[in-house]
C-alpha cells in the first residue's frame, strides 16, 4: 500500500470500464437483490450504540426519571446518524479510511498521538464489551466472571476469523446478533406494556433538576462512540470497485440508507430500554442497581422469560461489540503504521485489561463507569478529524461537505466534545 494519498478519481464517463461496471452489475439484479449487497457495514458500526454501556445509562434514565429523557436518545440518535454518514463517506469517496489518511495528512506527532490514544480507547471499549458478556454468561449459566471472559474472547474472535471468507459473513452474523437485541427488547417491551401517552410527553424537551441534566449529558455525551467512528470509513473503503464521481454519489445514497435503517433500529433498542424502566421501575419507585438489578427485578416483577430475554439480549451485545471493537483496533493500528497485524496479536493486546480487571475482582459497574470516562477522551481526537477531511476537497473531491453540513457538523462535535469535558470533569471531581 503506497504512503502517497490517494485522490479520487475524476469522472471519466463511459470509457471509464470495458463493460458493466461491479456497481451496475449489481443493480442489474433488481431493486431489493441489488441493494443487499450496498447495505451491511452501518449495521456493523451501530453495534457501538447497543453495547452494555448503553444498558446501564438508559436503564438508569428510565428508572430515575421515567419517561423524561425519551428525547435525549432520540436527539443522540440524530447526532449518530450524521456523524456515521460522514465517516463512511471518507472509504466511499477517498478508497482509505479515517486513520491512513490521518497518517498521510497530519504531522507525525500527531499521527503518532492519534494512534496511542486509539489503541487505549480500544482496550476501553474491550473492557465494556467483555464486562458486558461475563455479566451475561453469569447470570444465564452460572459461569464465573473471569471464566465468562475467556469464554466472550473464545466466541468474538471465532467471529472476527469469518472476515477470512468475505465481508458478508461477518456482517452477516452481526445483523443477527443485532436481531437478538431487538428482539430481546421487543418481546420485553409488549410483555410489560406501556403508557404511550407518556412516552410521547417523554419526546418533547425537559428537564427535572441538576440530576436529570447530568444524566441527558452523560446519554448524549456517549452518543458518538471514537471507535465505530475509525472504523467505519473502513468498512466503506473500497467496498465495491467505483469507476467514476457518478458511481461514488450513487454508492453515498446507499450509505445513507444503510446509516438511517441501521441506526434507527439501534435507536429503537435504546428507547426500548428507558421505556421498561420507566413502566417497570420508575412507576414503583424502585431504585436499581447495575445491570444484574435490572435482570433480578424483572424476573420478580414480570417473570423468568422476561429478564431471560434481557440476558440473552445483553449476551448478544456483547459478544457483538467485543468483536466489532477488535476489528476496530486492529484497523486503527494498520491504519496508523501501514502494515497489517495478525489477528490474534490485536486480539490479545485489547482484551488482556478486561481479563485482568475479571480476574481480580473489580466491582463490574465500577469498572463500566470508568471505561465510559476513557471513552469520553477519545471522542475529541475521532471526531475532529472527520470534520477537518471531510471538508477538505483535496481529498473528498467531488464528495466534499457542503458548507452547511460542515457547519451542522462542526456545531455537533463541538457539542459532544464539551458534554464529554463536562462529564469528565464530574467523574474527577466526584
Amino acid at each position: 500500500m503506497s504512503d502517497q494519498l490517494v485522490a479520487p478519481a475524476a469522472d471519466a464517463g463511459p470509457a471509464a470500464g470495458k463493460g458493466p461496471s461491479e456497481l451496475q452489475r449489481l443493480r442489474a439484479r433488481g431493486r431489493f437483490r441489488g441493494s443487499l449487497p450496498l447495505l451491511g457495514p452501518a449495521f456493523v458500526a451501530s453495534v457501538a450504540y447497543v453495547d452494555p454501556g448503553n444498558f446501564a445509562s438508559n436503564f438508569e434514565g428510565g428508572a430515575q426519571f421515567g419517561y423524561l429523557l425519551l428525547w435525549v436518545i432520540l436527539v443522540a440518535n440524530l447526532m449518530a446518524m450524521l456523524i456515521q454518514n460522514l465517516t463512511a463517506k471518507i472509504g466511499i469517496a477517498t478508497g482509505r479510511n479515517l486513520a491512513q489518511l490521518c497518517r498521510e495528512r497530519f504531522p507525525r506527532p500527531v499521527s503518532w498521538g492519534l494512534w496511542i490514544q486509539a489503541e487505549l480507547i480500544a482496550m476501553a471499549t474491550d473492557l465494556a464489551e467483555f464486562i458486558g458478556a461475563a455479566i451475561a454468561l453469569n447470570l444465564l449459566f452460572g459461569v464465573p466472571l473471569f471464566v465468562s471472559g475467556l469464554i466472550t474472547a473464545v466466541v468474538s474472535f471465532a467471529i472476527l476469523a469469518l472476515q477470512a471468507r468475505g465481508y458478508r459473513r461477518f456482517e452477516t452474523v452481526i445483523v443477527g446478533l443485532l436481531a437478538v437485541i431487538l428482539a430481546g427488547f421487543l418481546y420485553d417491551t409488549l410483555r410489560i406494556g406501556f403508557d404511550a401517552r407518556g412516552a410521547l410527553g417523554g419526546l418533547q424537551p425537559a428537564f427535572d433538576g441538576t440530576d436529570s441534566v447530568l444524566l441527558a449529558a452523560a446519554i448524549l455525551g456517549a452518543t458518538v462512540m471514537p471507535h465505530v467512528i475509525w472504523l467505519h470509513s473502513a468498512l466503506t473503503q473500497n467496498r465495491i470497485e467505483l469507476r467514476d464521481d457518478a458511481e461514488r454519489r450513487r454508492m453515498l445514497r446507499f450509505n445513507r440508507i444503510d446509516v438511517t435503517i441501521a441506526m434507527s433500529l439501534a435507536g429503537l433498542v435504546n428507547m426500548s430500554m428507558l421505556v421498561i424502566a420507566a413502566s417497570l421501575f420508575h412507576s414503583r419507585g424502585l431504585e436499581i442497581e447495575g445491570i444484574e438489578g435490572v435482570h433480578e427485578q424483572l424476573g420478580l416483577l414480570v417473570g423468568g422469560s422476561a429478564a431471560l430475554a434481557f440476558a440473552l439480549a445483553l449476551l448478544a451485545s456483547g459478544f457483538a461489540s467485543s468483536s466489532v471493537g477488535t476489528y476496530a483496533g486492529q484497523i486503527v493500528m494498520a491504519g496508523f503504521i501501514s502494515r497489517a497485524v495478525p489477528l490474534a496479536l490485536r486480539r490479545a493486546i485489547t482484551m488482556a485489561p478486561a481479563l485482568v480487571v475479571l480476574a481480580i475482582g473489580v466491582d463490574p459497574t465500577d469498572a463500566l463507569v470508568f471505561s465510559q470516562v476513557v471513552l469520553s477522551f477519545g471522542i475529541p481526537f475521532a471526531l475532529i478529524p472527520v470534520v477537518l477531511i471531510t471538508r477538505n476537497r483535496e481529498v473528498m473531491g467531488a464528495l466534499v461537505n457542503r458548507p452547511l453540513t460542515t457547519a451542522v457538523a462542526s456545531l455537533v462535535a463541538l457539542v459532544i466534545v464539551c458534554l464529554n469535558i463536562f462529564l469528565i470533569y464530574d467523574q474527577v471531581a466526584g
